[in-house]
């Protein structure tokens, strides 16, 4: 099995969209959140930043690097934040591992799912008319990513570079680029993807490992 995992790089262009920002309350904590429409399609405008389930269940939170990989061995949920620092947390959201994605208690808001492969295809498809279009650019916030390589924001997605959390324990690419977890899972093993240069978002088919890193998440309204 693979598990599919969309990976924002870093890359130059403009393109101009209209932006309706909406708000909404994830009644599991208050939290606020911002969404903005997008095509048809309305998503969230900030990275989850949950730590319970739908049901009340607590999602644990693993600091220790050896006690992230146990998690893996053991097939338990679990978040971080990126360096295990809530300062990044207040920014970036937190990092979940495949099974708190996958868990059938629910991750996601009532009223929202985890995006699936087929969503962020449709919301690719959407940005992405003609080859003058380059969806990196419209859809990266326009502060915090390194060496100049901001975006315009011009879609209202705001996605920051909140890096991932390895296999390993260690983290990577904070301020480089960023990782969303699909829903989607397939049979068989391998990777294939777009090159940092291209105009559209990259699609990484992890092997079964990388279903064990620390990624964020965006979800989609039902």
């Amino acid at each position: 099995m693979r598990t599919k995992i969309i990976l924002l790089f870093v890359s130059i262009s403009a393109l101009s969209f209209s932006q309706k920002v909406e708000h909404f309350i994830d009644a599991r904590d208050n939290q606020k959140y911002k969404a903005v429409t997008i095509g048809k399609q309305t998503w969230m405008a900030e990275n989850l930043n949950v730590a319970v389930f739908r049901n009340g269940d607590t999602i644990p939170e693993i600091q220790d690097a050896e006690a992230w990989i146990a998690a893996k061995e053991n097939q338990q949920p679990a978040w971080c934040y990126y360096d295990n620092d809530p300062e990044n947390g207040k920014e970036y959201g937190k990092l979940y591992n495949w099974y708190a994605v996958n868990d059938p208690r629910g991750l996601a808001p009532e009223g929202w799912h985890v995006a699936s492969e087929e969503e962020w295809e449709t919301m690719n498809a959407s940005l992405y008319t003609d080859k003058k279009v380059n969806v990196n650019d419209a859809l990266k916030s326009d502060s915090g990513w390194k060496k100049e390589k901001n975006g315009t924001n011009s879609t209202g997605f705001n996605a920051l570079p909140a890096g991932c959390r390895k296999i390993c324990g260690s983290f990577d690419s904070l301020g480089e680029n960023t990782k969303w977890w699909t829903s989607t899972k397939s049979e068989g093993y391998g990777s294939r993807g777009r090159g940092p240069g291209d105009k559209r978002l990259k699609y990484m088919y992890g092997y079964q490992s990388a279903q064990f890193e620390g990624l964020s998440v965006r979800c989609v309204k039902d």
